[in-house]
């Protein structure tokens, strides 16, 4: 009885994770079934708990949003605090994880190279709900917020509602690596992206 209660559970938190990874990436259901061959109505009743997750429909997903299975399904905890982050491109940027749990705060290490061409080209700008916080590691990162342009350089932070259109540029001739983490509303951290002569 005991094991039939701990399946469920499991079973139970695969749809929250699911949304909430989906969710993270800025992804539609749409997107996300034209990517991995799953019907937007399977997508949409597996992430509402209405279907059953079954391998069939779990492994597309996890190798979509290259993460483990056990990441989706809530693997038992071992003790062991260590993540083991799977690294995978994304709009030209290397994004590599860094927290293991689906739900609420998202960490990322992302790396911006140079880029090639269209210099001097604003970048595309996009919306979602929520907050991001980001931190410069080294190089040079073009932040277009709004009608904003910033530049900010190594030891630099932003943070902005992701309601306002915003996006990411390499602004110098060597990869950009910054630290970003984002989540629901609520779990903003209190730095503030200041636009340049303010």
């Amino acid at each position: 009885m005991a094991h039939d209660d701990e399946l469920t559970d499991v079973l139970t938190g695969v749809g929250p994770r699911l949304r909430a990874l989906r969710r993270a990436r800025g992804t539609t259901l749409a997107q996300l079934g034209e990517a991995t061959g799953i019907s937007l109505s399977t997508l949409s009743r597996l992430e509402s708990g209405q279907r059953k997750p079954t391998l069939e429909l779990l492994l597309p997903l996890a190798r979509e949003y290259r993460v483990q299975l056990d990441e989706l399904v809530g693997a038992p905890a071992t003790g062991d605090p260590r993540i083991h982050p799977r690294p995978f491109t994304r709009y030209g940027q290397t994004f590599v994880p860094l927290t293991r749990y689906l739900g609420g705060l998202h960490a990322y290490k992302q790396i911006v190279p140079p880029r090639q061409e269209a210099d001097g080209v604003r970048p595309e700008l996009n919306v979602h709900e929520g907050y991001e916080w980001l931190y410069v590691l080294s190089g040079r990162l073009w932040l277009a917020l709004g009608e904003h342009d910033l530049i900010l350089t190594a030891g630099e932070a932003a943070e902005f509602d992701t309601r306002t259109p915003h996006g990411f540029a390499n602004a110098g001739d060597r990869p950009v690596e910054f630290l970003s983490l984002y989540g629901s509303q609520g779990e903003r951290m209190h730095v503030r992206a200041q636009p340049a002569g303010d």
